[in-house]
């Protein structure tokens, strides 16, 4: 069973991101808050969860949600400023647009950079263990997933459909055939021979 809350009194809301191993498209980040009382025993790490299953969960997650938000940080800036600041600048974007301010926040894995005054916990694995980062694990996937199928309509070479822009053979064939999209990532090593796509 996960938790339904870290911090007893506070307002909290859980954060995760999706996409931080891929070598194409933006990274995605969720911020929920649910209610204290919540359960939901099919909410798991989205990781644990099929396609089918996370998207049952995202309409329950965005139904009974106090509030919820979804931040992106774009390939280019992924390149400009480095993986991690970027995945924790999607999460801030997502917690500014939450329709309720929180008063803690709870972290899916061990990095983070303080949001204004709020206290905050990092927490490794934290989407196996409170329901509030489960939620967000679910809602950075699923509409990071829809993303990388849309932009497959405009690439179809990588077949981002299904890979979602992680660094599978398929996908980098389709960069060994067709080169680079807009939307590849220039410091990630795209062909896997250990040279960046691009020299700053």
């Amino acid at each position: 069973m996960l938790s339904s809350y870290y911090y007893k009194d506070l307002i909290e809301a859980g954060c995760d991101e999706a996409g931080r191993g891929c070598l194409a498209g933006s990274v995605y980040a969720a911020a929920v808050i649910l209610p204290k009382d919540y359960h939901n025993e099919l909410l798991n790490d989205s990781k644990q969860l099929t396609a089918h299953q996370r998207y049952q969960l995202r309409a329950m997650i965005e139904r009974d949600a106090i509030a919820w938000a979804v931040g992106i940080a774009t390939a280019q800036e992924i390149d400009q400023m480095n993986i991690l600041r970027a995945s924790i600048t999607a999460m801030h974007r997502a917690i500014d647009q939450l329709s309720v301010r929180p008063e803690a926040l709870i972290i899916d894995g061990n990095r983070f950079y303080p949001y204004h005054d709020l206290p905050h916990t990092t927490i490794v694995k934290g989407d196996g263990k409170y329901l509030s980062i489960a939620a967000a694990s679910i809602l950075a996937k699923t509409y990071r997933d829809d993303y990388m199928r849309e932009l497959h309509e405009q690439y179809p070479y990588y077949g981002w459909d299904h890979n979602a822009g992680y660094p599978t053979k398929e996908h980098r064939q389709g960069i060994a055939e067709h080169g680079l999209s807009p939307y590849h990532r220039l410091t990630f090593n795209q062909l896997g021979d250990g040279q960046l796509s691009f020299d700053f």
